[in-house]
């Protein structure tokens, strides 16, 4: 059984903590030894980020929209603590900001269910998806720390030099002031990204914000989906049998929490990162969501949808064990090995991630899981760490695959046959090859402890339903079975130059 073959690289975005010591175990027990991993590999980890003035980041984001499928890995985005801690040159933003910066797009997010696990919200029955728009806003942010009394404004300075002006706040004091920005054409493609998903999974599509508050920001954003709806979509979702609807967010969380799922929450960067974590925590656990990021261009990033698990890596740093679930992580290279084998009509690429998916739940379904799961299993569970969980995981994807790729196949039982000697004592002999002559069946028999080779002839009764052997007596016919089965040798690039005694 060979590995499975790739043809374009994956873009590979290695990242901090925890995450990154599972990452390294996930490829290790079960990528490599079934896949031919092909990847462009950048380390996206906060001291390289740091080394390069996190221009590694920009460099992947650019990858991905060369070759177009990544996988990445958790990372940290630091604040005031981490730059302490990793003795960094300034706070860099946040990977994920950037990378989404360089893409736009749609981040969609859904919920990993399992057999045995009910939702923390009882009436959910079915997936709620996330689709969170990924560029502007607070990810994208301009922000100032203000040191005492004065004027704030948002200036606008047009292409014909016309400056218009609005008053953010006269300052008495010492604050903060923070200045965030969108674009139409990303809001479009949020929008499209959203229906389009919505009719391809056939699931209704909500989208809500705070246009109430918000008038301009925020209603933007609303007007455009209406816009789009009315102009591109209403009459597909109408023969679909599909909704889609406007509210305010915080009506929006009232209604999550009554319904019964199956639906996709349109969500602004912000909202989305929020709630989508309340999703995964409610059906399960963070480690439980799967994350893609679907540019406008047909680019795809997906990644795990928590954070770095930092305490368990202190945990980890110190020595001891600890039972992180790394199904998310598992998902994201999936999800990333398929997409690629989609793109490259590589079906046993496709197959394998399947069946990656597929024998991670077989495990947790069969009561083996991490921590955070058993308390929430219904029944008795079997609480492991993380790289015991690895391994079944392992064992588990053997069997359903049929095997372990490049490991040698198990060689045949030999055929023996226990003849008698001229002084009754039995002689077990190996049956080498068989072959017909002039209509007759003879075999090649062989013993390696005397090494005594036989040619025997079968001498079946009337019916065809027994037979008994003997010993071949025509010199010219014995010739001609060790001919054939020297010649089969060489046929196979096996021929053996100890043929042993020769038979006179």
């Amino acid at each position: 059984m060979a590995k499975i073959q790739m043809k374009t690289p994956l873009v590979e975005m290695d990242g901090d903590e925890m995450t990154r010591v599972i990452w390294a175990q996930i490829k290790e027990k079960l990528i490599l030894p079934f896949v031919d991993l092909k990847t462009e590999y950048y380390d996206l980890g906060l001291p390289h980020r740091d080394e390069t003035n996190d221009q590694v980041t920009l460099d992947a984001a650019e990858a991905n929209r060369r070759l177009g499928v990544a996988v990445k890995c958790a990372t940290i985005t630091p604040n005031k603590a981490r730059v302490s801690e990793y003795n960094l040159h300034e706070m860099w933003k946040s990977p994920n900001g950037t990378i989404r910066a360089v893409l736009d797009g749609t981040v969609f997010r859904a919920p990993i269910q399992v057999a045995g696990i009910r939702p923390v919200v009882r009436t959910w029955e079915q997936p709620i998806v996330i689709a969170r728009h990924a560029y502007g806003d607070v990810y994208k942010n301009t922000e100032l720390a203000v040191p005492g009394p004065g004027k704030a404004e948002l200036v606008f300075t047009g292409a014909d030099g016309v400056e218009t002006r609005a008053l953010i706040h006269n300052f008495k004091g010492p604050g903060v002031v923070q200045g965030v920005h969108n674009l139409d054409s990303s809001i479009r493609s949020f929008a499209r990204s959203c229906f389009t998903y919505a009719l391809s999974e056939g699931k209704d599509l909500w989208f809500s914000d705070k246009d109430t508050i918000s008038k301009t920001y925020d209603g933007r954003f609303r007007d455009i989906f209406q816009e789009v709806y009315e102009q591109e979509y209403r009459a597909a979702f109408e023969e679909a049998g599909l909704t889609y609807f406007f509210t305010l967010i915080d009506d929006a969380v009232a209604r999550v929490i009554r319904s019964k799922g199956g639906f996709i929450w349109a969500c602004k960067n912000y909202d989305g990162d929020v709630m989508s974590d309340m999703l995964a925590t409610a059906f399960g656990s963070l480690a439980m969501m799967t994350s893609v990021l679907v540019s406008p261009e047909g680019k795809y990033e997906y990644e795990a949808a928590h954070g770095t698990v930092t305490r368990h890596y202190y945990r980890y740093l110190k020595g001891e064990e600890t039972s992180t679930n790394p199904t998310a992580t598992i998902f994201a290279w999936s999800g990333a090995l398929r997409k690629r084998g989609e793109l490259d009509e590589l079906p046993e690429l496709v197959n394998f991630a399947d069946t990656l998916e597929q024998a991670t739940l077989a495990v947790i379904e069969g009561g083996v899981m991490t921590k955070d799961l058993a308390l929430l299993w219904e029944g008795e569970a079997d609480v492991t760490n993380t790289s015991d969980f690895l391994d079944t995981i392992a064992d588990e994807l053997r069997d359903q695959l049929g095997g372990d790729p490049g490991a040698e196949e198990p060689e045949d039982e030999p055929e023996l046959i226990t003849l008698v000697d001229d002084e009754g004592e039995e002689i077990e002999m190996e049956v080498l090859f068989r072959t017909e002559i002039d209509e007759e069946e003879y075999a090649l028999l062989y013993n390696e402890e005397r090494e005594l080779e036989l040619v025997l002839r079968y001498v079946w009764n009337e019916d065809g339903s027994e037979y008994s052997l003997e010993e071949a007596d025509d010199d010219e016919v014995v010739d001609r079975v060790l001919d054939e089965y020297e010649q089969a040798l060489e046929d196979l690039g096996e021929a053996d130059e100890d043929d042993g005694e020769e038979l006179t």
